[in-house]
């Protein structure tokens, strides 16, 4: 169904609902009229599952239609889910409301709007439209029509309130009731304190006088009491004052601070004012000194064109006085090659003949010749030796990367020792340091010394040793293993050996000590098992599967496997494959092997000592842990010693080298004298030649500078030329310059200016500066002595409330309790910002710690003078007239509340009757005119037994139907049951119009009534909800009389349902009416 909107003339009605699944349908929408919807079908097509679908769609419950408790029994059978959408019209937009129903869970989904929601928002969503489907005056399904003659008149006024009354009628109603209730409980309650309070009154009138001499005395103590508490109320009004005092002071130094700041302000503006007046003088100098370089740039390189012309004069001026210097220089050279030649021919005819030289100098060359022989062979015998060491070098590198490998792995073996064992690991560093202590070779713990061929194999192996053994340490004497365990026993913390228990057995030794330190030791057999060949051999196996005995899976030094193979015999235990465990029991009746493996699995095979039957037991291998790292120490040894032979072959080698490079050297030496002397000869014998050659050599040159000549004349002339052009050039650049000059000294000079304008500006703002230091200054000392004064208000500050916590625990007040009101004289102001109040009296006592005391002292005494009083008497006395107080008090209060309710009561009295009678008026006007208009008698009243008895207030219907009888009140027994249906008809009729829900619903009401009933209730329905400005109304029936008046404001749905029916997506009602036109207009033509 379809949603709805309130406006101001409740235009509230429902557009259209589709049911999916709710019981007799499918799937089926209906979208009903506005005003009068007359819903006609035959019995059991499903005329009231469409107020079902009303009632569940709008959040009704399922009792409310009289057929089932669960919403699931409302679910078409056979089907799982249901579904009811209703759309309501609203003027401001329509409101579609969606209930999916589960039959299994018997739980419903909600949506408002395709928008998922839950079932209290559809109810106030609901309540807000005055849609009541639980009130029988506006939704009367076809199982509550006989209810309706059977609600009292009570429950027909509360109903009729609900359906057409204003909103606030009912609230009124309810709140009557309730006053009158509450009116009632009060009087009985006043009634019963009232004679109570005269009892109370009369008994304590007997003990007033010994009351007023205990209160004598009270007073005295209580006098006491308040003086007690007076004085931590005038210890913590002395530090209070003095807080003021502090305060006051604080603020006045505060003020100060804030006016010290005050005055910082325009000092800081000004400085702001002439840092942007400094910093427009900088860019203006900035902008002078750009000028200035600008024009120094010109000056520079119009200097640097004279400098360069200057440099041409002085390049020509030099290239003359070169040419003179040249020309100087060839004459001088020439007079010296004479001389030299001259020289050099007086040598040449002193020197002597040197033909005698060149044996000698054959015989050197002999000499040399061999030397350098012996030379090469020697650096030969030195390379070859490098290479050999270089060898050497690489072969040592080589085999300790090897040995650095074999320890890494044996860390590797090592870390999982030390992890699972770490006693064991303990014992192991210990030995490899004190192997001199044992007079035979110590084995370290065996799975260590174990090294698997394969590692694939290491699960046989660990499976089949025991960890036990696995981590004993391996001897091959008694008396090398007895002083092993004795030193392990005292590796632990310096224990005395004395204190462990030794325990020898026959797979090992445990030591314990008090930290239960355990060291495993065994001895190998003095007669080697290592090499015992096994029973059967392994060819006649391998037809099996059986591919090793486990001995061969691995290598360890031939002690320990001498000890595994005695003790485990592992030379006699096969290594099989999956085929083995394929043909397992072949191979247990054939090999009567008593051990055995195969892939995954090991196998121990015995025969019964009584039935000699042969049994086996199998169990799957464990994953292998400690020997999968393959150490081979054999060939660790072996490359140590290899490495020590590397090491004595470079020992030897280095000492050849030296021989050799000592050889040499000495023949290096030899060589260098030989060449010596061979060359001193040689000089010798080429010395004439040279001479003569020399001689030549310059005669030459002579001639060659006697034919360079210079003419020195033109080139000066030709020189002096040139720099007097050039000079004139320079005289123009000058000229130039000079200009640039006076520009350039112009701009220095205002620049001057501007850096004279700043220095002045720059010194104005150092000033205030130093005037804004000094303020600054001034403010620090000014703010430290308000952190001082602030800290010592704070200190009092904790001092007063501590001191008003005492006085507050000395009056029994809490932290926020205030004091009760007698004994409030004054309400002093507390430093916290908070208010308390000290106890009664505490102005009129003493102000001063000794006056205090003073009067204790004598209140004291004054107090131990009165005796004899009972205390019981005086707080049976006290608690009595407190009870006679709070009953007073009880009682005034009663007796206020009870006329304010009386009050209540008759105003929302006069608000709710007053409208209710004009409202019953009305019903009655209507409801007497129906039953008129059926010459029958009918009215309406409303029913008071007593006026003040809300509860009890009811609408009465009364009729009669024939004339010779009077006026009856509507029941269940004394109308017949169409009589019942025309009065419910009728009423539910009167209340049409003044109705304010947007819809009615009324289903198959008109059954039982006669036909002329039935024709004039069905008139009176038809004018009455086809009103403008009526509500929406649903009338169901599953039959009609004929020539009913028709509206053309009635809406008429015709229910068909039956086997034999359309499909509903196939139903098209336009297509059915277009065709009908058809065959209407074709009637004619025919």
């Amino acid at each position: 169904m379809d949603g709805c909107d309130v406006t101001p003339d409740l235009h509230v009605y429902q557009h259209d609902w589709v049911i999916d699944g709710v019981l007799t349908y499918d799937i089926c929408e209906v979208c009903p009229g506005p005003h009068l919807n007359m819903i006609i079908g035959a019995n059991g097509t499903g005329k009231s599952s469409i107020v079902c679908a009303i009632c569940l769609g709008l959040a009704g419950k399922p009792a409310f239609m009289g057929r089932a408790d669960k919403v699931g029994f409302f679910v078409k059978r056979g089907c799982s889910k249901g579904m009811v959408e209703i759309e309501l019209f609203r003027s401001s937009g329509n409101l579609v409301i969606t209930r999916e129903i589960d039959v299994a869970k018997n739980q419903s989904f909600w949506f408002i709007n395709k928008k998922s929601t839950t079932q209290k928002v559809v109810e106030e969503q609901v309540a807000a439209l005055n849609i009541q489907v639980g009130n029988l005056c506006q939704f009367l399904p076809q199982d509550k029509v006989g209810e309706f003659a059977k609600l009292s008149k009570i429950e027909l006024l509360e109903a009729t309130e609900k359906s057409i009354g204003p909103p606030e009628m009912h609230r009124y109603h309810c709140e009557l009731k309730n006053f009158r209730e509450k009116e009632k409980q009060l009087e009985t309650s006043c009634k019963e304190k009232t004679e109570y309070l005269e009892k109370m009154v009369q008994r304590n009138e007997r003990y007033k006088q010994d009351v007023e001499r205990f209160y004598e005395r009270k007073r005295h103590l209580d006098l006491i009491e308040m003086l007690e508490a007076k004085r931590p109320w005038v210890e913590y009004e002395n530090v209070r004052q003095e807080y003021e005092e502090v305060k006051l002071a604080r603020d006045r130094v505060k003020d100060e601070v804030r006016k010290l700041k005050d005055g910082q302000i325009p000092i800081t503006r000004r400085i702001e004012e002439i840092e942007m007046q400094r910093h427009n003088l900088e860019a203006q100098i900035k902008a002078k000194a750009t000028d200035i370089k600008e024009t120094s740039q010109k000056c520079k390189q119009k200097q640097d064109v004279i400098e360069r012309k200057d440099k041409h004069i002085e390049e020509l001026q030099q290239a003359l006085t070169v040419k003179q210097n040249a020309e100087l220089d060839r004459q001088r050279r020439i007079s010296n090659t004479r001389k030299m030649i001259e020289d050099l021919q007086n040598e040449l005819r002193t020197t002597e003949n040197c033909v005698n030289l060149q044996p000698q100098i054959d015989d050197i060359t002999n000499d040399l010749r061999r030397v350098q022989d012996e030379k090469e062979s020697c650096e030969s015998e030195i390379i070859d030796k490098l290479k050999e060491r270089e060898t050497l070098e690489k072969e040592k590198k080589s085999v300790n990367d090897q040995i650095v490998q074999f320890d890494n792995l044996m860390n590797q073996k090592e870390d999982k020792l030390r992890q699972r064992y770490r006693d064991t690991y303990d014992a192991v560093l210990w030995l490899r340091n004190n192997k001199d202590k044992f007079k035979q070779r110590v084995y370290e713990p065996i799975m260590l010394m174990i090294n698997m061929k394969d590692n694939k194999n290491a699960k046989y192996v660990e499976n089949h040793i025991p960890p036990n053994d696995l981590r004993a340490f391996v001897f091959e004497s008694q008396e090398d293993m007895e002083v092993f365990l004795k030193e392990a026993i005292s590796l632990k913390q310096g224990q005395d050996p004395k204190s462990a228990q030794v325990g020898l057995y026959l797979s090992g030794t445990q030591v314990r000590d008090n930290k239960k330190l355990r060291v495993n030791a065994v001895i190998a057999p003095r007669s080697s098992y290592a090499d015992r060949a096994p029973s059967r051999s392994l060819n006649e196996l391998k037809q099996y599967g059986f591919f090793s005995y486990l001995r061969e899976l691995f290598d360890a030094p031939a002690p320990v496997m001498s000890y595994l193979c005695s003790q485990y015999h592992i030379h006699e235990v096969p290594v099989g494959t999956e085929r083995t465990r394929e043909r397992i029991e072949r191979v247990i009746q054939e090999t009567r092997l008593k051990q055995m493996y195969t892939a995954e699995e090991k196998y121990v095979v015995k025969t019964s000592f009584y039935s000699n039957k042969v049994i086996s037991s199998n169990t799957s291998l464990k994953v292998a842990q400690f020997l999968t790292v393959t150490v081979d120490l054999e060939q660790r040894r072996h490359l140590e010693e290899h490495l020590k032979e590397i090491n004595r072959k470079l020992q030897a080698v280095e000492s050849g080298l030296i021989a050799l490079r000592e050889k040499n050297k000495h023949l290096e030496h030899k060589d260098n004298e030989l060449r010596q002397r061979k060359k001193e000869l040689l000089e010798r014998k080429n010395k004439k030649r040279q001479l003569e050659q020399k001689i030549s050599s310059k005669l030459g040159s002579l001639k060659v500078m006697e034919q360079d000549t210079c003419n020195l004349e033109e080139e000066e002339r030709k020189a002096n030329t040139k720099i007097k052009e050039i000079n004139v050039q320079k005289a123009k650049l000058v000229t130039e310059l000079t200009n640039l000059i006076k520009i350039c000294t112009s701009l220095h000079i205002q620049k001057v200016d501007l850096i004279l304008q700043n220095t002045t500006v720059t010194s104005e703002k150092n000033k205030l500066e130093s005037d804004y230091m000094a303020a600054s200054s001034q403010l620090r000392v000014k703010e430290q002595h308000f952190i001082e004064l602030d800290e010592n208000r704070q200190r009092l500050l904790q001092k007063c409330k501590e001191l008003m916590r005492r006085a507050r625990q000395v009056c029994n007040l809490g932290a926020e309790q205030t004091v009760p009101q007698e004994y409030q004289t004054q309400v002093p102001n507390i430093p916290n910002g908070h208010n308390s109040s000290p106890p009664m009296a505490f102005q009129d006592l003493p102000n001063t710690l000794d006056e205090i005391d003073a009067l204790l002292t004598e209140e004291r005494s004054r107090a131990s003078c009165f005796t004899g009083l009972n205390p019981t008497v005086v707080e049976e006395y006290t608690k009595r007239e407190e009870e006679i107080e709070q009953l007073t008090e009880e009682l005034k209060i009663k007796k206020v509340e009870l006329d304010k309710y009386r009050e209540s009561i008759s105003q929302v009295k006069e608000r709710w009757l007053n409208p209710l009678k004009e409202l019953v008026e009305k019903i009655n006007e209507k409801f007497s005119n129906f039953f008129s208009s059926m010459q029958c008698a009918g009215e309406v009243d409303l029913h008071i037994e007593n006026e003040e008895d809300y509860d009890k207030y009811g609408i009465r219907i009364r009729v009669k139907f024939r004339s010779s009888t009077q006026l009856h009140e509507l029941t269940p027994h004394h109308q017949s049951g169409g009589e019942r249906s025309v009065s419910t008809m009728l009423y539910l009729m009167a209340l049409q119009e003044l109705n304010r829900c947007p819809f009615r619903v009324v289903d198959e009401i008109n059954q039982g009534m006669d036909p002329i009933n039935e024709r004039r209730v069905f008139e009176m329905v038809v004018n009455t909800a086809c009103k403008e400005n009526t509500s929406q109304y649903f009338f169901i029936t599953p039959k009609l009389l004929q020539n009913l008046p028709y509206s053309e404001k009635m809406t008429v749905l015709f229910v068909y349902n039956g086997p034999h029916m359309l499909e509903p997506n196939r139903w098209n009602l336009k297509a059915f009416q277009r065709r009908r036109r058809r065959i209407t207009f074709t009637q004619p033509s025919q």
